[in-house]
């Protein structure tokens, strides 16, 4: 297994916060963002595994890469990746990729076997799909923008309009949830799989929405006049959103931190590490992470 550029690096930062608790309340104390590696084209799509383990992409390098929570090391896990963006993990241990190449959706078993869950919409490509978020029942909720990539032969989407899907438990259906969007991104949804959070990066706007019983939303709500590129949640129901470095909402959808980030641009984020309570940053060509006192809710 080739192994990547693992440099441990302490970066002070400065945090922007709505009162100093807050700092004690959410970041553990003493803690600085931390290179945990580097050295790639741009860093995208962490998951966290069920045992801890971070899995990120390096998609212009088409590969798929894994940081160890036993010993803190970072080694390319699969290459290529069918240009995978956005990754998460199902409740099987499976993990789901975005794969943008032929603008499927993946599921990658434990033996690195994978089996295409998505191909088309109704006979047509998706644009490519770009983050998703599996729910209690297993159904997965994805988003499907449009951002031309050098390595289509396609120039111009085939489907009319950037929609957020919602993959049924049996992998049979796939419903159109959001058709009013400019350019959705971001996605997470609670641990009690009542409540979403899509980002429309393209209008500057995240909302949030109820989950029905039958996995349609309802009462579309404006959270935040701010978009996304990747997102998470912590147990307080903060929401993390990315771009300029990491900014954190409460339920009520105000600020309260910003985490900066070296990097012209943050892409994604997620929780890891054996109990959760590491954030992990990619950022451009890079890794971060960041010591907590709140945890993920996977």
């Amino acid at each position: 297994m080739k192994k990547v550029l693992n440099v441990f690096l302490a970066i002070p930062i400065l945090l922007s916060l709505s009162c100093k608790s807050l700092q004690t309340s959410l970041i553990a104390k003493d803690a600085e963002v931390q290179l945990v590696s580097s050295g790639y084209s741009f860093t995208e799509g962490p998951a966290v595994a069920p045992n801890g383990d971070v899995f990120f992409t390096d998609q212009p390098n088409d590969r798929i890469l894994k940081w160890t929570a036993k010993d803190n090391s970072v080694s390319v896990y699969m290459e290529p990746s069918g240009r995978s963006n956005g990754l998460y993990f199902d409740h099987d241990g499976n993990l789901l990729a975005c794969a943008d190449e032929k603008n499927e959706l993946w599921s990658i078993d434990p033996n690195k076997n994978v089996t295409v869950l998505i191909e088309n919409f109704k006979g047509k490509k998706l644009n490519g799909p770009n983050d998703l978020w599996v729910d209690p029942k297993g159904g997965i909720y994805f988003t499907d923008p449009f951002y031309k990539r050098p390595y289509w032969s396609r120039t111009e989407q085939e489907l009319e309009k950037q929609n957020v899907y919602y993959l049924t438990p049996d992998q049979k259906d796939i419903i159109t949830v959001a058709n009013d969007y400019v350019r959705p991104n971001g996605i997470i949804g609670n641990k009690e799989g009542n409540l979403l959070y899509v980002a429309d990066i393209g209008d500057k706007k995240t909302y949030s929405y109820t989950i029905n019983p039958d996995a349609s939303l309802g009462n579309k709500t404006l959270y935040t006049n701010m978009g996304s590129d990747g997102m998470t949640m912590d147990n307080q129901g903060n929401v993390y959103l990315t771009g300029n470095g990491v900014t954190v909402f409460n339920p009520k959808g105000e600020q309260i931190l910003h985490i900066p980030i070296d990097q012209k641009w943050t892409a994604n984020v997620t929780f890891g590490g054996k109990d959760q309570k590491t954030l992990f940053i990619t950022a451009m060509n890079s890794l971060y992470s960041l010591k907590m006192n709140v945890k993920g809710i996977r």
